[in-house]
């Protein structure tokens, strides 16, 4: 007979696949939206990636519980500076990307 214990770690290792797969396509959003940013304003994307700050649970504009996620990248707008960046990621959406010294962020 199958038991709760029998079936634990079974959703456990789900859930971490799932997480891990989630991370992997927010990720992919934030790196094309930061890299977005970047060629609309002329700017140089350094490093060509983002690294994750901070991932917190919020909700989005229906009321349902996703992952807030923050990425932060670098970019110089003069070809000798670097200047930080970051992508607000809400579920798989974009919420915003704020570059430093740009006034207006990208909604």
């Amino acid at each position: 007979m199958i038991t709760l214990w029998d079936i634990l770690p079974l959703l456990a290792l789900g859930g971490v696949a799932w997480y891990w797969m989630d991370s992997l396509k927010a990720r992919e959003t934030a790196l094309t939206s930061a890299r977005s940013a970047c060629s609309l304003r002329g700017f140089q994307f350094l490093d060509e990636t983002v690294a994750t700050e901070r991932t917190r649970f919020a909700r989005n504009a229906n009321g349902q519980m996703v992952l807030r996620r923050v990425y932060r990248f670098e970019f110089s707008d003069t070809g000798d500076n670097r200047r930080p960046g970051s992508v607000v990621m809400l579920g798989r959406y974009v919420e915003m990307v704020q570059m430093a010294g740009v006034l207006e962020a990208i909604k």
